[in-house]
């Protein structure tokens, strides 16, 4: 993996585009529990030219859908899931998904983003581990790429969407929604395609990467390589890989994406059982982050969270587009911004920046104790700012139009 450059992605054609069934096995190797699809399809795009200059050749992404596309195609959603989602946004835990859709309570029948409406389309992003192109993937060469995997952008994982979107028949979504890391694809897709995006929902995320937010990246990415059993990435043929490391990561990152003020009050200096921490024994929160961590161990590769962390850290809509004004001033949609009073990953300034520089744009803000979390908690919140914005009279016009 070698560090990405900057400079706009190339074009990319839409020829060699296919849906394909694929059936039990995973194609992102070791990392993986052995998982039958479900409802997950899959799209072979084809050759895929980054933004570094490479391609990433053979690529493919795995999606999900709920709803029926209208035959005026005009009611897709797009929602673009954070650093550790995947494409199961809705549903049962089930083959090949061991938890419930990680948007339940904002997807699904009679819900805010109605399957009973909309045509809501899932991708796992690209480089993932949930069945899309990425680390853990067959190489060429029939090895996994590993360490040779090539670093990725937001704009890249975009173009990706779009092959996806040209396969599904769909030219213009009614609306993409993204939250944190998908928030920064979200914006991606309005700005990169405009014409494209019809509404456009960004929740608790920002137009770049500010230096706390790489701070944070940086420590989680150490916390991976410096993992004794890593293997600079090439840790398939092992039989144990960087899961200390890649928990670790996870705790660091959950310590963000929760509020001071509510660990403090759900934990305070509790202990864990009876033994005293001054003693050997151990707090609450040192379990609750280590649950947290055991959790991700189960369903993720280390790689694919160096590749997604990394797009995240080189994140900026404004890159190579005369900034972010500029880059925003471009968008098109009618659009939504929603913050969270309490996050600290994601703060406030980054949602003023976006409603300031978006024409038009709205913004609302969700009132939480629980930090970034707050868009996957507050459903209620969530739910009616979200049918506000879908049902209201301008919707599919800007504002300001």
């Amino acid at each position: 993996m070698t560090s990405a450059p900057s400079s706009p992605a190339p074009g990319v054609g839409t020829a060699a585009l296919k849906l394909v069934d694929r059936k039990a096995g995973s194609p992102t190797g070791a990392w993986r529990p052995g998982d039958e699809p479900g409802n997950r399809r899959f799209v072979e795009i084809g050759d895929l030219p980054l933004e570094s200059g490479e391609v990433l050749p053979d690529t493919h992404l795995a999606f999900e859908t709920w709803g029926a596309l209208t035959p005026e195609r005009d009611n897709a959603v797009l929602v673009l899931h954070a650093l550790t989602g995947d494409s199961h946004v809705t549903g049962e835990a089930g083959p090949g998904h061991p938890a419930a859709g990680w948007w339940n309570a904002v997807v699904g029948p009679g819900r805010a983003i109605d399957t009973d409406r909309y045509y809501v389309v899932a991708a796992n992003i690209l480089g993932g581990c949930q069945g899309s192109t990425g680390p853990s993937s067959t190489a060429p060469d029939g090895r996994p790429w590993g360490s040779r995997f090539p670093w990725l952008t937001t704009r890249d994982a975009v173009e990706a969407e779009t092959r996806l979107a040209d396969a599904l028949g769909i030219g213009t979504f009614h609306l993409v929604i993204g939250a944190s890391l998908g928030g920064h694809r979200a914006i991606e897709w309005a700005v990169s395609h405009p014409e494209r995006v019809r509404n456009l929902a960004l929740v608790a995320t920002g137009a770049s990467t500010t230096a706390d937010q790489l701070a944070w990246c940086h420590l989680q990415e150490l916390a991976i390589v410096g993992d004794p059993f890593f293997f600079d990435g090439d840790y398939y043929s092992h039989p144990i890989g960087p899961v200390r490391g890649l928990g670790l990561a996870r705790a660091l990152a959950h310590t963000t994406y929760r509020s001071a003020a509510e660990l403090d009050a759900r934990f305070g200096r509790a202990h864990q059982g009876q033994e005293d921490p001054a003693v050997g024994g151990r707090y609450q929160i040192e379990s609750y982050l280590d649950y947290h961590a055991g959790k991700l161990l189960a369903r993720f590769d280390a790689n694919t969270y160096l590749i997604v962390n990394h797009s995240m850290m080189v994140h900026d809509v404004g890159s190579g587009r005369g900034g972010i004004p500029a880059a925003l001033d471009a968008v098109t949609a009618r659009a939504l911004v929603i913050d969270i009073d309490s996050d600290r990953l994601f703060p406030a300034a980054q949602a003023a920046e976006l409603a300031q520089a978006i024409p038009g744009a709205r913004r609302e803000t969700v009132h939480s104790l629980h930090g970034h979390d707050g868009f996957l908690i507050e459903a209620e919140q969530m739910n009616a700012i979200l049918r506000s914005f879908l049902e209201g009279p301008e919707n599919g016009a800007r504002a300001d139009a």
